[in-house]
């Protein structure tokens, strides 16, 4: 159940109670969900009660307890707690809630988030004469265009949309790295324009996004090779940890916490049963039947190292290294992709000032769904004389949900989404 849809839910549910005659409202347009804040607890919290609690003359805890049943029994809903002063705090099924997303995404395909929010608007962006605003633009009508709306770009003055230059001409970088290091940083933030963005090390935003896609379609094709194919559902099974995840160091996989899956480099399970260089499977012809180590040669480099290091102190974005649990993997995927519409939506909202709601809302999120996958994949094929289980299948239907959805953002970002690195 993604934010938007948790927040029908919600006014159905309040439609619900002035129907029976429990409260006495007009059921407002909106009700916001968001994470829960200090205190609460759940997946998603909303403060509809001291919203109504005004129009409906009644204390907000007593209209929170008045929607706490409705909401309780809705689909996808296991449980529904009061906090504070009346903030109704939600838990959803994960398991109903993946498949049910996952089945949305693979059906939707590329068009996944597309709305008609913005249906009929047409927005004039009055830009300088300047590449990073130009591709800026650009992105902009892209994304504006999913939810139906129409971006005009001029370059009569006043200039309404003046991103900060970039130092030197990015045309050496090529078209993809190019508009990827033009519209990763936010519009206020200088363009670093270095080969960096060219190097495929765990370092490089761009070719962790990209080597993600690439990794989720070379495992729907190992799939197929071992006979399973994609089935949405509960990617647990009957695990709690990440079955497949390589435990360097720990050959009985106790999943210590000291040691590491590394998704870029050995892992010595079944991932590409034919192990041909150059395949998807492992962009650096990387055999992994092989069990041969072979590290990405510029990964130690000291810019890697620290990229990666931030990289890992997100609250949002799992370490691409560390041997996580597979619920913690498949629900930060599950939420990000549930998020993907809304972050759409809050890129397309034209006019934004200061450029607060960029695409670069959008590279990060793409970064942040690449990292989560990249711990999820080496889970997804059974290994050694392990036979394809249903949670097998959840999973790839996870990895290719997730692949889908980093291509849709690559392409809305007018960068190439390979299937073969």
């Amino acid at each position: 159940m993604t934010p938007v849809e948790l927040s029908r839910t919600v006014l159905h549910a309040v439609r619900r109670a002035v129907d029976a005659g429990e409260l006495a409202v007009a059921v407002p347009s909106r009700a916001v969900v968001a994470p829960p804040g200090p205190g609460g607890c759940g997946d998603y919290a909303t403060n509809i009660a001291l919203q109504l609690a005004r129009p409906a003359g009644q204390p907000p805890l007593r209209v929170a307890e008045v929607l706490r049943p409705y909401l309780a029994g809705a689909v996808g809903v296991t449980g529904v707690e009061i906090t504070g002063p009346g903030f109704l705090n939600i838990s959803l099924d994960h398991a109903a809630t993946s498949a049910a997303l996952v089945r949305r995404i693979l059906r939707e395909g590329l068009r996944y988030g597309h709305g008609t929010t913005l249906a009929g608007q047409v927005f004039e962006l009055r830009v300088p004469y300047d590449v990073r605003a130009e591709v800026l633009a650009d992105a902009l009508a892209r994304i504006v265009g999913t939810q139906g709306g129409r971006v005009e770009v001029d370059h009569r003055e006043p200039v309404n949309l003046r991103p900060v230059p970039a130092p030197e001409d990015p045309a050496p970088l090529g078209l993809d790295a190019a508009r990827w290091a033009l519209l990763h940083p936010a519009p206020h933030d200088r363009p670093r324009i270095t080969a960096d963005h060219l190097i495929q090390r765990e370092g490089n935003p761009l070719f962790r996004v990209r080597y993600a896609h690439a990794r989720t379609r070379a495992i729907s094709r190992n799939a197929a090779d071992l006979g399973f194919t994609a089935e949405p559902g509960d990617p647990l099974g009957d695990h709690g940890r990440i079955a497949g995840t390589c435990h360097h160091g720990d050959v009985a996989g106790t999943g210590d916490p000291g040691n590491t899956a590394d998704p870029f480099g050995d892992c010595g399970h079944s991932a590409d049963p034919v192990g041909s260089p150059g395949d998807a499977a492992d962009p650096r012809g990387h055999s992994h039947t092989s069990g041969t180590a072979d590290r990405l040669t510029t990964a130690a480099t000291p810019s890697s190292t620290a990229s990666t290091a931030a990289t890992a102190s997100s609250p949002t974005t799992p370490s691409t290294t560390a041997a996580t649990p597979i619920g913690t993997a498949a629900t930060t995927i599950t939420t990000l992709l549930a998020d993907h519409p809304r972050i759409l939506t809050t890129v397309a909202a034209l006019p934004h000032p200061d450029g607060i709601a960029a695409p670069s809302r959008l590279t990060r999120h793409l970064v942040a769904l690449a990292d989560a996958t990249l711990v999820l994949l080496p889970a997804v094929l059974p290994r050694g004389e392990e036979k394809p289980s249903a949670a097998h299948r959840a999973r790839l239907a996870l990895a290719e949900a997730a692949g889908t959805v980093l291509a849709g953002g690559l392409t809305l970002l007018g960068i190439d989404a390979p299937d073969h690195l």
